[in-house]
């Protein structure tokens, strides 16, 4: 068959106006969970992302006839709440230039700061046809609409070389990972340790049998659909506690929304106690795709030694060796999992200011601003508590 020569464009402002087998045929194969329509459309219809939100969904998605071969989601946003890359420093020197630093145009998967971001393309297509003609798109969009630029957050490494040719600067930011080295138990893991902090590690992992607690993994149909309000309960206690630095923007009906659209991803590791309690007093929330891991969400109903350490770390490595899981993302944030075994690694966003004094800007500072993070990558890695390479 043919190939229809130039495939058709066309922006959707939803993503119900795609049907979801067509989008998972693109997004199914990726290593990341949250390109996925069910995660994507669950966003839109729990009203957790919208133009109220200040992330105007504005998907950008390309036909051959009526056959999807390629889609990128997109947002124009009025803001930069959510997107955990801190551009506050650009929004600054945009304003002391006078000129506007929104509306902008922002791909990621919202309010998920996990390595994976990529335009999806199918596998027959040819990736530096359907990039170019992609990004030419966005380039008419913010014209059109007059944005001030458009920026790639958390973007798949590889994917991201794509986007150098076209004036995208790289900015370099840090994550953690944990990289399973073929370990075939959890003490097998501690062996990497220095001998003090496996001590450390095993009176935190022993604290939760001295206070009677149980920490029980629960996935897919395991799970109980009751648990997923009672999730929302605790990642809106945990935020809470954080004030106007808290990150809640999942609404109760995007959790309520998991059980029956996307529980196969989801892993709960949930904290019992001796007690018969129908709901745990704690639990972490994971999503889990192929040999990747993602943590994401945590909360407690009770003060418990370790608890936290326990369910969003050394009880998920464990589930992790146990079920060949290769590399674990826990999240952003918080240098004290590199006393658990995790290590600093850098995430990348790519940039691009409609405005040529903003470009160059961007271009005269980047790379003094990325070798500093790459220099604190470095120095947050010297501080693990290692014996050999881990």
């Amino acid at each position: 068959m043919t190939k229809i020569a130039r495939p058709e464009i066309r922006w959707i402002q939803r993503l119900d106006d795609v049907e979801k087998t067509a989008w998972n045929a693109l997004a199914g194969n990726l290593p990341t969970p949250f390109l996925e329509w069910e995660w994507l459309h669950l966003l839109e219809t729990s009203r957790s992302v919208g133009a109220e939100k200040g992330w105007l969904p504005h998907h950008l998605t390309l036909w051959r006839g009526e056959t999807l071969v390629a889609a990128a989601p997109l947002y124009i946003k009025s803001h930069s709440v959510g997107e955990f890359v801190f551009d506050h420093a650009w929004a600054d020197a945009a304003r002391r230039l006078g000129i506007a630093y929104y509306p902008k145009l922002v791909g990621m998967s919202p309010f998920s700061p996990t390595i994976g971001y990529r335009f999806l393309i199918a596998p027959d297509e040819d990736p530096s046809e359907i990039n170019g003609l992609m990004i030419a798109a966005i380039e008419h969009l913010i014209s059109r609409y007059g944005l001030a630029g458009c920026s790639f957050h958390y973007v798949d490494p590889e994917w991201g070389h794509y986007l150098e040719p076209y004036g995208f600067r790289r900015w370099t930011h840090q994550s953690f990972a944990w990289h399973n080295r073929d370990y075939r138990s959890f003490d097998d893991y501690l062996a990497v340790f220095k001998s003090n902090q496996r001590r450390n590690v095993r009176r935190e992992r022993q604290a939760m049998s001295d206070q009677g607690i149980q920490l029980v993994p629960l996935r897919g149909d395991a799970i109980h659909q009751d648990l997923f309000p009672h999730m929302y309960s605790l990642y809106t206690d945990t935020n809470a506690q954080f004030g106007p630095w808290g990150c809640q923007y999942l609404t109760k009906a995007f959790f309520a929304g998991l059980h029956a659209s996307f529980r196969d991803r989801i892993l709960l590791i949930a904290a019992y106690g001796d007690t018969a309690e129908n709901l745990p007093t704690g639990m972490s929330f994971l999503l889990v795709k192929g040999d990747r891991m993602y943590g994401r969400y945590w909360g407690t109903l009770a003060t418990a030694n370790a608890l936290h350490f326990n369910a969003c770390y050394y009880r998920p490595i464990e589930w992790a060796i146990d079920n060949g899981i290769r590399i674990f993302d826990p999240g952003i944030g918080g240098e004290h999992k590199i006393r658990r075994g995790f290590e600093a690694v850098p995430n990348y966003s790519y940039h691009r200011f409609a405005d040529s004094r903003m470009q160059e800007v961007l271009r005269l500072n980047i790379s003094r601003i990325n070798q500093m993070e790459q220099a604190n990558i470095d120095a947050i890695n010297s501080e693990r508590p290692i014996a050999q390479l881990a």
